[in-house]
């Protein structure tokens, strides 16, 4: 019986290092500077910005490692596609009531939409090779 309790101490302080260890590193990830052709999007322009044509909308925080690390793959993203899909940001800390509106509960999330549409949510890191294979399944690019 001791020897299931010394062991699950164990196992329970040896996560818990883990974990204060992968916080560590998430939050010295830098910020990248989001692209000219980064979109940032609000809950005021929101609605315009996506009903026409296709866009793929990054919701995200500044206190996200995963949303920091997807900075870079948007903006190589939105040079590659060059304004056949349009690459937006929401900042879900300041747009709430976009971030309400379509249940953003993790973030990075993020939504392509279609003509204002929905067609597909991506939740969590996607390499831009992922997104692009999205892209090209649904002939948008």
């Amino acid at each position: 019986m001791w020897i299931t309790f010394i062991i699950l101490g164990i196992v329970a302080f040896t996560f818990t290092l883990l974990l204060m260890v992968a916080r560590r590193k998430m939050g010295s990830i830098q910020s990248v500077p989001d692209s000219p052709q980064v979109v940032t999007l609000t809950d005021q322009n929101f609605s315009n910005k996506i009903k026409i044509g296709v866009v793929l909308v990054d919701f995200w925080a500044a206190w996200c490692g995963p949303c920091k690390m997807m900075g870079p793959v948007l903006n190589d993203l939105a040079e590659e596609v060059n304004g056949k899909v349009t690459i937006g940001k929401v900042n879900v800390e300041e747009q709430k009531m976009t971030s309400s509106k379509f249940k953003i509960r993790s973030i990075p999330t993020m939504i392509l939409f279609k003509n204002g549409i929905e067609i597909h949510r991506f939740t969590g890191f996607k390499s831009k090779e992922t997104i692009l294979r999205e892209f090209e399944r649904r002939s948008l690019n």
